[in-house]
């Protein structure tokens, strides 16, 4: 790939371009040191506001998750006066005030006339018929006449009844038969009705009026009684006998009952009656004992701790959302600038911030989800306590992963922030513990992360220490013996082995999203064969041997003074990587040849080697080294002078011209870490020595502390925290390493020849300057000097 430029990328894994450009934008707009203070209170609002919302109760404290016939964990007393609703009483109360609510039948006195009237219309209908010539005029008939009587007849009971004539008197006949049959009142089930009238009836007229009871005085016959009285009478009318016997069967098909059950009216009843009945309520003061430590929970006190949990009012809501509100501002703030002010590495960007917020929403979250899901758990496995799922959650996950991406000293307070308020949404002290413990533990198990392993065996040792306090936790609860503590054991060790799993999977995932850069993501970066460091040892080699033995400094230096050899060593590799595309106008690379610096200005020379450091800062982000390299690259120089061309410069200026010394100084900035220092000091240091010619000790000490003076001096270490104890231990390690890359040698003599004849040896010659042997000769001498020269090479034995 292009190392230079081009569109292509060597980003790891083959992520979708979207998800690469997202990448881009983040890391732009969150690489800023200088973030808007409005930006980050804005974001310490939201997640106050996030957190408050996560840890507020929901309305229910932990002590209404109790159910009947669970064991309480603590005394729960009432938090104040207030009434509690007894269901089971009131539903009770109710179904009572159900069974006296009487029947409705809706009264019909008009049934007989309303009777008369249909059989009227069917017979005015029918007397009009004079012959049917098609089935359309048959079915059209028989449309009305099923309008006039309410159902449809058959042939049988209207063929003997077409074109009967019918007076006012035969229908007034009629009408007293069927009153005299009504007088008793029809229904369609006389069992039933006696049923419900044991249970009370109450009777509605046509306008829903009240019906007196009167009516029925005598007891009601059904529709069939009815219908079979009305066949068995002897009606006297101007009829034949068939024609009789087709207007009875006829009505009887037309009668209805004249009481009528109203499901709609008694359902109606009903409901009111269930409104009027008023809950059975339960007084509760203020102080009064619900439920004591140790008590198996009743029905009652079930009803009592969900009725208080139920009785917060809208204002006691927005005081408890108030108060949480506070209390996780002031944990946040107050300790954020405590850290700011008093601790030295507490200094995150804006970026760092992000990521805390988003890691502890992230945690609160899904100890949120564990908190809710509670209730279930005790459903499923009633022998386990609620307490005792706090112990399984992976409270130092966040903690790793801060330590990871950031450093110790913010991973502390963030922990020193969560663990108080993990124990408030819990309300409880030993939670605080636990949590703090448990995240300094994690946190600490990976303050050398150089594999991925490292996060398991740090969740590994979280796993040991959360079962150390669940053990104590369980003496002091005076509860060891019991099996509740096999369970806290078997959930505080899960707790530290899911702390690792969830750290593992939230690492990649952070580190692709935030560009962060990580031990581990270092520890790749090492490797001599990646892209950008081949292409350093093919095209600049001299500048890839002096990054490899800068690397090995920087990392001895590192160690010496307790910075991060690893950080300081991958940023050695690479801070040179700029001299790629002009590799021949470093003098590193031209391997006595021609020195192109001699046909151009010192000018154009100093912009030259000026610009290796942008190219190298933008060669790192293109190939995602990651920001803490990039940066390092453009500190490596800081804003030294280039000495070399300044004074050609002033030496080629004319009388009375002045030369700028800032055209000839690197732009900047100066480092602003200790890796930062170390890359920079060992930089010049290693290109000062290769100019002695006598590498003693004497003069490599020499050598190294006048550079690091020089450099001390001139300002470049004034941004960075090196002390001077620190440049003492540095120049102290820079010496031993450069000692044993420049270390003499002895000047070996020249083997001795035996001659022919048996004479004396030859000493002091060059054997390289030794005329060729005959093969002859050369044979001869090798087989009686073989022994001697193995010998002399430790060899032979």
């Amino acid at each position: 790939m292009p190392l230079t430029g081009g569109d292509k990328d060597n980003s790891n894994g083959p992520l979708p371009l979207i998800w690469r450009h997202l990448q881009d934008a983040l890391s732009r707009r969150f690489s800023s040191e200088k973030a808007a203070k409005r930006d980050r209170f804005i974001l310490l609002f939201l997640t106050t506001l996030i957190l408050a919302l996560l840890i507020s109760p929901d309305n229910h404290a932990p002590s209404s998750l109790y159910k009947a016939g669970h064991i309480a964990s603590s005394d729960v007393r009432a938090s104040g006066d207030f009434l509690v609703e007894d269901r089971k009483l009131t539903m009770e109360k109710q179904s009572e005030a159900v069974t006296r609510v009487p029947n409705v039948y809706f009264y019909d006195d008009r049934a007989a006339e309303n009777a008369v009237e249909r059989l009227k219309k069917a017979l005015y209908i029918l007397s009009s018929v004079t012959g049917l010539k098609d089935g359309a005029e048959r079915e059209l008939l028989k449309l009305k006449l099923s309008e006039a009587l309410g159902f449809e007849p058959s042939p049988a009971d209207i063929n003997p009844l077409v074109r009967v004539k019918a007076d006012q008197q035969f229908y007034s006949d009629i009408e007293k038969q069927l009153k005299k049959i009504y007088s008793r009142r029809i229904v369609a089930d006389q069992r039933v009705f006696l049923s419900d009238q044991l249970t009370g009836i109450s009777l509605v007229g046509r306008e829903d009026e009240k019906v007196s009871d009167t009516v029925l005085r005598d007891e009601p016959i059904d529709i069939e009684s009815a219908r079979k009285q009305l066949l068995m009478q002897k009606l006297v009318l101007p009829l034949t006998q068939e024609q009789q016997s087709a207007v009875k069967n006829l009505l009887a098909k037309i009668m209805k009952p004249s009481l009528v059950f109203s499901r709609e009216k008694t359902d109606e009843m009903k409901a009111v009656a269930v409104q009027a009945v008023k809950p059975v309520l339960i007084q509760i003061k203020r102080g009064e004992m619900i439920v004591r430590d140790g008590d198996r929970v009743s029905s009652e006190q079930e009803l009592k701790l969900s009725g208080m949990a139920s009785e917060v009012s809208l204002g006691g809501r927005i005081s408890t959302m108030a108060g949480l509100l506070g209390v996780v501002l002031v944990l946040l703030y107050f300790p954020y600038r405590f850290a700011l002010k008093n601790i030295r590495k507490f200094r995150p960007s804006y970026k760092d911030v992000l990521l805390l917020s988003i890691l502890a929403s992230g945690h609160f979250l899904l100890l949120k989800t564990l908190y809710s899901i509670t209730p279930s758990l005790l459903v499923a496995f009633p022998s386990i306590e609620t307490s005792d799922y706090f112990f399984l959650f992976p409270f130092a996950a966040s903690a790793i992963m801060v330590r990871i991406f950031i450093n110790s000293e913010v991973a502390l307070v963030f922990s020193a922030i969560c663990a108080p308020l993990a124990g408030l949404m819990y309300g409880s002290i030993p939670i605080v513990i636990y949590s703090l413990l448990g995240s300094v533990i994690g946190a600490h198990g990976v303050r050398h992360c150089d594999s991925r392993s490292i996060v398991f065996t740090a969740g590994m040792k979280v796993s040991f220490v959360n079962v150390a306090m669940a053990l104590s936790f369980q003496l002091l609860a005076r509860e060891f013996f019991s099996l509740q503590t096999i369970y806290v054991v078997i959930f505080a060790f899960a707790g530290g082995i899911a702390a690792a799993v969830l750290a593992s999977g939230g690492i990649p995932l952070f580190e692709s999203l935030f560009q962060y850069t990580t031990d581990i993501k270092l520890l790749e970066l090492t490797n001599l064969n990646s892209p950008v460091l081949r292409e350093l040892m093919v095209r600049a080699p001299g500048t890839y041997h002096h990054s490899v033995v800068v690397g090995n400094l920087v990392e001895a230096a590192a160690e010496a003074i307790n910075a991060n050899p690893l950080l300081a060593r991958v940023a050695a590799y690479y801070h040179d990587i700029g001299k790629i595309s002009k590799a021949q106008y470093f003098i590193e690379n031209q391997n006595g040849g021609e020195n192109r610096h001699d046909k151009l200005s010192p000018n154009m020379s100093a912009l030259i080697l000026i610009s290796h450091v942008k190219e190298g800062a933008e060669l790192a982000r293109h190939n995602r080294l990651g920001q803490p390299i990039a940066e390092i690259i453009r500190q490596s120089h800081g804003t030294g002078l280039i000495k070399y061309f300044y004074q050609r410069a002033l030496e080629q200026a004319l009388p009375g011209q002045a030369v700028d010394e800032h055209d000839f100084r690197y732009p900047g900035p100066k480092p602003q870490t200790r890796e930062a220092g170390l890359v920079m000091l060992a930089d010049a240091v290693e290109a000062a020595s290769r100019t002695l010619t006598d590498s003693t000790p004497a003069r490599i000490q020499g050598l190294v502390q006048k550079i690091i003076n020089n450099i001390f001096i001139d300002g470049q270490l004034d941004e960075c925290e090196l002390t001077l104890k620190n440049l003492h231990e540095i120049a102290w390690s820079f010496n031993q390493i450069l000692a044993g890359i420049h270390h003499q040698r002895i000047d070996y003599p020249q083997p001795a020849y035996k001659e022919k004849n048996g004479g004396g040896r030859r000493q002091n010659e060059n054997c390289d300057n030794e005329p060729p042997k005959s093969p002859e000769n050369s044979d001869e001498e090798g087989k009686s000097g073989s022994s001697e020269d193995l010998k002399r090479l430790g060899m032979y034995f």
